[in-house]
């Protein structure tokens, strides 16, 4: 399948694809419509790593985003990949031009933590 045009582009979050996979799994099943190798392994692959649920991951998003040196792209980042320390929430910043103090990054964490 080729995609000749983009209609419109919004960012979503690993636990919102989940759910609307979900769905997707549920009406496939009920009409006995058998589901393709490329739809099982996305929901395969969502199911493993989605850890929180969609209103609990705009929750968190919306919290991140009040951050001062926080953009939107890395903000979904890190609700999506929920990083645990320093050394993982450094990496999703590795491309930045600016740094973060460790106070930053724990302030950051402490948030991830408590909307697990």
């Amino acid at each position: 399948m080729k995609v000749k045009a983009f209609i419109s582009e919004e960012r979503v979050t690993l636990p919102e694809i989940r759910e609307v996979l979900l769905k997707i799994e549920a009406n496939r099943l009920e009409s006995g419509k058998e589901m393709s190798y490329e739809l099982r392994k996305s929901i395969e692959h969502v199911n493993h790593l989605a850890k929180l649920s969609p209103d609990a991951s705009k929750t968190l998003l919306n919290a991140l985003l009040e951050h001062e040196k926080m953009k939107p792209e890395i903000a979904y980042r890190i609700v999506n990949l929920m990083p645990r320390n320093r050394d993982e929430l450094r990496a999703i910043y590795a491309k930045e031009r600016f740094t973060l103090t460790p106070e930053e990054l724990d302030a950051i964490l402490d948030l991830v933590s408590a909307h697990m």
